[in-house]
């Protein structure tokens, strides 16, 4: 059980108990007092419990109305006629001891009365003011409980969008008839050149160079000397 549901039932328990306590202690006194006053023997017994009653269903209401947050103003008619019925017990406890003149027994009977004044008064107040606390509360937790939820929720993702790439600067492929171009010397691996093959290879582009005027290519090489591509290639090199 919640601590603000122990205080309101400890609250209410101490109303009922000192509103049972002064029915107890009004029903003799106010029997005797109408018996004195000449009341019929069987109406003198009821006077006590109307009263009484009165607080009573008094207390039950006024509990419920402000447990709900009834405002004071809407329920001061109900304030008023409690208050009427706790200075009716008042009087009617304490107007035969006084008139018998037994004064320290007058004192004695208002101690119940006084206390039921009293916490019709202060009790309403303290179950509205219990409402308040507990309605405060609730209100308060969604938002401590949502604060940190937001504070630790990532943040949406974003909705995916295609990458674009970088502007690359590339080359144009060459065309597929095209010839692949030769690989410089220094790209190629290392290749010894026999002394006599690069003597021939001498003689051979002298020949084209004297005919058809322009350098012999390691192509022509490789088909005049019947020999592999990368010898052709570092042939043409050394020449």
């Amino acid at each position: 059980m919640s601590e603000d549901r122990i205080t309101q039932r400890t609250v209410t328990v101490v109303m009922g108990i000192i509103a049972l306590l002064a029915f107890v202690f009004s029903f003799g006194n106010v029997w005797a007092l109408a018996l004195r006053l000449g009341v019929p023997a069987p109406i003198a017994p009821l006077i006590a419990p109307m009263v009484d009653l009165s607080v009573v269903g008094l207390l039950v209401a006024l509990r419920y109305l402000s447990l709900r947050g009834v405002l004071p103003e809407q329920i001061k008619a109900a304030t008023r006629l409690m208050h009427f019925s706790g200075l009716l017990t008042l009087a009617l406890n304490i107007a035969e001891p006084i008139v018998a003149g037994h004064y320290g027994r007058a004192a004695v009977d208002a101690v119940a009365p006084l206390l039921l004044l009293g916490w019709g008064a202060v009790g309403p107040q303290l179950l509205r003011s219990f409402h308040a606390v507990v309605t405060d509360a609730a209100d308060a937790s969604p938002a401590a409980e949502t604060e940190p939820a937001q504070e630790l929720a990532p943040a949406p993702a974003k909705p995916a969008r295609a990458a674009t790439p970088a502007p690359l600067v590339t080359q144009e492929p060459a065309p597929a008839s095209a010839a692949p171009p030769i690989a410089p010397a220094l790209a190629m691996p290392a290749v010894k050149v026999p002394e006599p093959l690069l003597t021939e290879a001498r003689s051979i582009a002298a020949s084209h160079q004297a005919d058809h005027g322009e350098p012999i290519t390691a192509v022509q090489l490789k088909k005049r000397l019947g020999i592999g591509l990368p010898m052709a290639t570092a042939l043409h090199a050394a020449l």
